[in-house]
């Protein structure tokens, strides 16, 4: 009976025409401007030169899985599995990561606000009001009591988006909350680079470490024979004087390499947002630490230029794989880089904004609209002719704002200029940082085994000084300077070893994390 009478209250079409007016008038144009990519303001390629060194056949293998396996996710990436479960963590933990990730939900949050713009906000509301009048305040003299109750249905102040102003809003956000993808994105790589490189100079400080340590033995093997020398009057006083001297700057050096290690596991632990474990370290580690500074009892083990010349660098184990570039790189690869896509989806946030600013100089058109049922009592509330209804259209057409709008707009093409110069230069410092770490891979494996083989040959100089001194030939001085010259060499080998190591993790990041033959390949179709 209920729903009879509610139909002959409100006839359908009156309904419909109210409830469904502004979703009738929601068609809408955009006054924004074609977005239109910024050409790439580098040159076509990212061209280097290849290594003319040949590779190992891990290297090989490296880049075989790299060619034939299409893009490369960071476990693949990462042949480690103590390095690989320590990124795992960190992705868990680390507190940039975190809030890059709080500000997505931010993000879609203030989307899912923006988007609600777009639709009517439909409120049912319920009002009882119940008045006593004076006695001198009515025309019989009588005190009275009267109610009012009333129900509704409707929505008010829904914008109908004739010019595009709430749609290109809308843009804006959904631009934002893009981009913050792009930036967790880029987070997440920057953190994997940097706990990898943070695992690497942790092993190399201590290979550094346990080269001090060996070399301080030897050292003091050697101070041993010059003293038993220089008690039987076969050395003399500045030979022995020069002798602590080498002893005491390799104590300096293992007291600085122990403490550098120290750091070096701080900074891993900030990085993965909690403490390392020792089984996820790398193997130097616990080498190093074992390396023993004792000297062996005199009489024993071979000679002191022998000792001297065995001191061995342990060699690192390759941690990620070798990718194969093309010596001429389209530069179009720049723009799978996180940090550029971020940078572009603020940039089509920008044309957007420039829609909403020109949407001002029109009409905005608001609706409020409602149905619903009205009585003086509570009881008769749905009794026939009780009906309401209301339909209010209100119209704004600016005609003077002192330059606002057009302030506004202004504003918004000047924000989009900036965007485009801020995406240049992204682009541009994407290009350098690949042209770099490329211009370095092309000669570091050259340096490398130049490096190895200045370590032999100052290996076999110390053997002729110390071999020269024993029969006269020269003085102890010329003996340290071999010393020293080795000892430098082999840490310098250790730091080419470690840029090696650090330019595989660079190359992977600055290419954007994935890289594969076929993609460079439509690349260069689409060019």
């Amino acid at each position: 009976m209920e729903s009879n009478l509610l139909s002959s209250l409100f006839p359908r079409w009156r309904s419909a025409v109210v409830l469904s007016a502004p979703l009738m008038l929601s068609a809408c144009m955009s006054l924004a401007p074609e977005y239109q990519q910024p050409p790439l303001p580098v040159q076509d390629t990212l061209e280097h030169a290849k290594s003319t060194a040949a590779l190992s056949p891990d290297q090989e293998a490296a880049v075989r899985i790299d060619e034939h396996n299409g893009p490369m996710a960071w476990q693949d990436f990462i042949a480690e599995p103590r390095l690989r479960e320590l990124i795992r963590q960190a992705l868990d933990n680390n507190r940039d990561l975190r809030v890059a990730i709080l500000a997505i939900e931010k993000a879609r949050a203030q989307y899912g606000i923006e988007r609600a713009g777009l639709f009517p906000s439909v409120a049912a509301t319920g009002v009882g009001n119940r008045t006593r009048t004076a006695d001198d305040l009515t025309t019989a003299g009588r005190a009275n009591t009267t109610g009012q109750y009333s129900a509704q249905l409707g929505f008010s102040s829904y914008e109908i988006d004739f010019f595009g102003r709430v749609r290109n809003l809308n843009e804006v956000a959904l631009q934002e909350f893009l981009r913050t993808g792009d930036s967790r994105r880029s987070v997440q790589l920057s953190l994997i680079a940097e706990i990898s490189n943070a695992w690497l100079t942790l092993d190399a400080d201590a290979r550094r470490l346990a080269l001090a340590r060996e070399t301080l033995r030897t050292r003091l093997e050697s101070l041993q024979l010059t003293e038993r020398s220089y008690e039987l009057g076969a050395a003399n006083g500045l030979t022995l004087a020069q002798t602590r001297s080498t002893v005491d700057s390799a104590r300096v050096d293992v007291g600085t390499y122990t403490s550098q290690l120290a750091r070096d596991r701080n900074a891993l632990a900030l990085l993965v947002g909690d403490s390392v474990h020792e089984s996820l370290l790398p193997a130097s580690v616990s080498i190093a630490k074992a390396v023993k500074t004792q000297p062996a009892p005199l009489g024993t083990g071979p000679r002191t230029s022998e000792r001297l010349s065995s001191v061995q660098v342990m060699l690192p184990e390759p941690v990620a794989a070798l990718l194969s570039v093309p010596q001429e790189l389209p530069s179009s690869v720049l723009l799978q880089r996180p940090d550029v896509q971020a940078s572009e989806r603020t940039l089509r946030g920008t044309y957007a904004n420039i829609g909403a600013a020109r949407a001002a100089f029109f009409p905005s058109i608001t609706l409020t609209s409602s149905i619903g049922v009205g009585s003086n009592a509570l009881s008769s509330l749905f009794d026939g002719g009780n009906g309401t209804w209301s339909f209010i259209p209100q119209i704004r057409l600016p005609i003077f704002d002192a330059g606002k709008n057009r302030a506004s707009l202004r504003v918004a093409e000047v924000a989009r200029d900036t965007a485009v110069a801020q995406y240049e230069k992204t682009v541009q410092t994407s290009f350098r940082e690949v042209a770099d770490a490329l211009a370095d891979r092309s000669t570091l494996d050259g340096r490398i085994a130049a490096q190895g083989s200045m370590v032999d040959a100052t290996k076999k100089a110390l053997e002729l000084s110390d071999a020269r001194y024993r029969l006269g030939a020269d003085n102890y001085l010329s003996v340290l300077d071999a010393q020293r010259s080795l000892y430098t060499a082999q840490q310098t080998q250790i730091t080419l070893q470690l840029a090696e190591q650090v330019n595989r993790i660079t190359i992977y990041k600055t290419l954007g994390g994935q890289w594969r033959d076929d993609v460079m390949s439509e690349a260069n179709a689409t060019e």
